[in-house]
């Protein structure tokens, strides 16, 4: 027993090898803990290795407008979810044009005031 108090006093816990922040949240180990800089400092050579291998893949447009096709047709599957948008969409142009007119008849008062 007093080893298992032990390695959970060192930081240990339960798996032995997460520690925690001091947020309670796993501490960044690794690319996590580096800076952003450091990481796209490793993603570009292996972006650049990439090339030289001749593996990476680059889209050209056609290729981008179809994919791009096939993710709005995934999502447009889901007509709920296609409801709630036209829904919001809806409400966003029936509050505007109701702003509009708001403005526009304070302007013909407005203008009627300054006429006279």
């Amino acid at each position: 027993m007093a080893t298992s108090k032990d390695s959970s006093s060192k930081g240990g816990g339960s798996g032995g090898n997460t520690q925690k922040s001091g947020n309670g949240s796993p501490a960044k180990r690794g690319f996590a803990a580096m800076d952003e800089n450091q990481q796209r400092e490793i993603a570009s050579k292996g972006g650049q290795a990439a090339h030289q291998k001749g593996t990476a893949h680059e889209f050209d447009s056609e290729e981008a407008r179809r994919a791009g096709q096939k993710g709005g047709e995934a999502v447009s599957r889901d007509r709920e979810h296609m409801a709630d948008i036209g829904r919001k969409g809806g409400e966003s142009r029936q509050s505007a044009a109701r702003g509009n007119k708001d403005n526009a008849a304070k302007g013909t008062r407005q203008g009627g005031k300054n006429g006279e």
